[in-house]
């Protein structure tokens, strides 16, 4: 499965990591990753340091996982891209709507 996830030390952070390809046909997984991380969540982490593409589709799903986690409010943290994976970010302006390391 190309999405994996598990818990900060602490328990308050979910880290989802994506392998792979990120675009619609892991539309399904994605969501099912932060939809029963469990509700006693405290921010996400998705970890795109084994992604090897991202899509529109991919930047939809990151928009739902804001709404899920609070819109304005999410404590939601992009990590590890890829040089092309960051440019797709910066253009499309997810810099404004999340933490990008």
């Amino acid at each position: 499965m190309p999405i994996h996830t598990r818990r900060s030390h602490d328990g308050k952070i979910l880290i989802i990591s994506i392998e792979g390809r990120f675009d619609f046909s892991t539309h399904q997984a994605f969501r099912n990753a932060y939809e029963h991380g469990g509700r006693d969540v405290d921010g996400y982490i998705v970890d795109l340091s084994d992604a090897t593409y991202l899509d529109s589709s991919a930047l939809g799903m990151l928009l739902l996982l804001r709404d899920y986690a609070g819109g304005d409010n999410a404590n939601i943290a992009i990590e590890n891209c890829n040089n092309d994976v960051r440019k797709i970010l910066t253009i499309s302006n997810f810099e404004q709507l999340f933490t990008i390391r």
